[in-house]
C-alpha cells in the first residue's frame, strides 16, 4: 500500500517545516515545496522516512499549477495540499506599492487558489489572523489573505461531497522582520489568553483538518483568541508602543 501523501508549500522552514514534520511522524510521504530554501528543504527531506522536494516560484502561476499536475499522476494516495507559503512585506495602507501588492496577491492568493483547483481536479485518494481581526498594517499581505479566504467556501461547495477545503488562520507565531526577542515575547502575548501560540499547535491543527470530522469550508483559528480582539495595528508595532 502506498503511503498517504501531502504537499506542503513553504515546507522547508518555520511553520511549514513544523507541518511537514507532523505529517511525516504519522508515516505520510511528504512533498516539501520551496523556492529559495532549497538546501534547507533537501536537508529536511533527508531526515524524514519518506519525503521529496519540489522547487517552484509561486509568483509564476503556470509553474504552480504545473507542479500540482506533475505530482498527481505519480502520487497514488495524495490526500492533502497545505498552502503554507506566503510573502509578508510591510507597506502603507494609504500608498499602494504596486510590486508589493502584485507579489502578495500572486503568492498568497492567486497561486494557492489555482493550486487548490488543480489539486481537486487531479489528486484523488482511495480513502476519500488577518481575517477576523484586520488592521491597516502590511496592507498587501492582508488584502491577499482576505482574497484567499474568499475562495475557501466556494471551493468547498464545488468539491463537495468527495473533497474537503479549509482555511487555517494563524495569529502571531514567529518573529516578524526585525523584531527583537523581547518584542516578540510581548507581541505574541497580545491575545485573549495572554500566551504564545506554538508552531506545534499549528501543525496539530493542520493534521486535524486533514484527518478530523470538521465540516468542509470552515476556517480554523489558531491564535489564542487574538482574532476576537480589536487591535488598531499589527502586534509588532503595538509591542513597540507605535
Amino acid at each position: 500500500m502506498p503511503r498517504p501523501a501531502v504537499l506542503v508549500t513553504g515546507g522547508a522552514r518555520r511553520i511549514g517545516e513544523a507541518i511537514v514534520r507532523r505529517f511525516a511522524a504519522q508515516g505520510w510521504h511528504v512533498v516539501i515545496h520551496c523556492h529559495g530554501s532549497v538546501d534547507a528543504a533537501r536537508a529536511l527531506a533527508a531526515e524524514l522516512p519518506s519525503a521529496e522536494v519540489a522547487v517552484c516560484n509561486l509568483i509564476d502561476i503556470a509553474s504552480a499549477i504545473g507542479m500540482i499536475e506533475s505530482l498527481a499522476p505519480r502520487l497514488a494516495d495524495w490526500r492533502v495540499l497545505v498552502n503554507s507559503a506566503s510573502v509578508f512585506r510591510p507597506d502603507d495602507v494609504l500608498k499602494l506599492d504596486s510590486p508589493t501588492f502584485a507579489e502578495a496577491m500572486r503568492v498568497n492568493a492567486t497561486s494557492p487558489a489555482a493550486m487548490a483547483q488543480a489539486f481537486l481536479r487531479h489528486a484523488r485518494s482511495p480513502a476519500g489572523r488577518k481575517l477576523a481581526n484586520p488592521n491597516p498594517d502590511f496592507f498587501s499581505y492582508t488584502v491577499s489573505k482576505h482574497a484567499l479566504a474568499a475562495t475557501v467556501p466556494l471551493l468547498a461547495m464545488a468539491a463537495a461531497p468527495a473533497d474537503r477545503v479549509y482555511a487555517l488562520a494563524l495569529g502571531a507565531i514567529l518573529a516578524s522582520h526585525d523584531q527583537s526577542p523581547e518584542e516578540t515575547e510581548i507581541s505574541h502575548r497580545l491575545n485573549l489568553l495572554e500566551r504564545r501560540t506554538g508552531v506545534d499547535e499549528v501543525a496539530e491543527a493542520a493534521w486535524f483538518l486533514a484527518t478530523g470530522p470538521l465540516a468542509s469550508g470552515q476556517t480554523l483559528f489558531v491564535d489564542s483568541g487574538q482574532h476576537l480582539l480589536s487591535q488598531p495595528r499589527d502586534v509588532m508595532f503595538l509591542a513597540r508602543g507605535e
